[in-house]
């Protein structure tokens, strides 16, 4: 497999989040599935819709989002929709949370080392392509959240996300997390999904990571840590794995003096195992040529 592309730049802007999109030279035709992360109540890092908008609306897409499988403000339909009309996402722009209610769209995963069916939101099928936007920060369950986990938990229907932290083996949110997989086969599972959904949307889907707020936590945490780094850029690519890669790659190479901290989160949690076991399934490569936007 030949290097992916993979477009860097240190600016962060709403505007040069759209510049970013635009090098990649990628029609995203018919109706288009915007996935962010909403942020969970009391998340002080996830990028606010006022930073989205610009690229939302260039591309006239539709904001989505799944609800969760944990304790929290998004775990249900209710709770979540007065949450994103609180955070103005559903002020700002047209949102669709693809699993307001069931049933779940199974999507068979034929390849897969852990899982052989991912469930997302069933309102998925209702578009065309997709972008995916992802705030780039530690995850204390992944270890680091990029466009490998908005493809596979953030896609997920609350059961999908059951299915996808046991291993396959727990559908159910009430017991799940006494249930969680091994480190290792949890990281497996999230690339099986992920699989599922860049498979799905083949040839029609977009990956921008912007690297700010470079928190150890995700913006799934209601009582998240301030970010540890400096802000390091915005990066797009139509391949995810290698869009991952060189995130994970600039936080390596980073001088700051939270590198330790946050490299500390993602390598205890076996973080990269994710994009390894990513490439393994073939949907995409590690290797990259980076190539500056000035």
């Amino acid at each position: 497999m030949e290097k992916a592309k993979v477009y860097f730049t240190k600016k962060i802007t709403p505007e040069t989040v759209v510049e970013m999109f635009k090098v990649l030279n990628m029609e995203l035709s018919g109706k288009v599935a915007v996935k962010v992360h909403s942020g969970e109540k009391g998340n002080q890092n996830y990028l606010r819709p006022e930073f989205m908008r610009p690229m939302v609306e260039y591309v006239d897409g539709i904001v989505v989002e799944c609800n969760t499988a944990y304790g929290g403000e998004r775990n249900s339909t209710e709770k979540h929709k007065k949450l994103i009309a609180a955070h103005g996402w559903s002020r700002h722009f047209k949102f669709d949370l693809l699993d307001a209610e069931g049933p779940d769209l199974e999507l068979d995963i034929p390849n897969g080392k852990v899982l052989k069916k991912n469930l997302v939101g069933k309102n998925i099928v209702n578009y065309d392509s997709m972008l995916v936007l992802s705030h780039f920060k530690g995850h204390p369950a992944g270890g680091y959240g990029g466009a490998l986990k908005q493809l596979s938990i953030g896609c997920a229907s609350t059961v999908g996300k059951c299915l996808i932290h046991s291993g396959g083996t727990i559908t159910d949110q009430n017991i799940v997390w006494d249930h969680m997989a091994e480190q290792d086969v949890f990281c497996e599972s999230m690339a099986d999904a992920a699989w599922s959904v860049a498979e799905y949307f083949k040839g029609k889907i977009a990956y921008v990571n912007m690297m700010c707020n470079l928190s150890v936590d995700c913006d799934c945490c209601a009582v998240a840590e301030d970010p540890c780094m400096k802000d390091i850029g915005i990066l797009s690519s139509l391949d995810p794995i290698a869009l991952d890669q060189a995130c994970i790659d600039l936080i390596y190479q980073s001088k700051d003096p939270g590198r330790d901290h946050f490299l500390q989160r993602v390598e205890s949690l076996h973080g990269t195992h994710t994009i390894d076991s990513a490439a393994d399934l073939g949907f995409g490569t590690k290797e990259y040529e980076l190539i500056n936007i000035d």
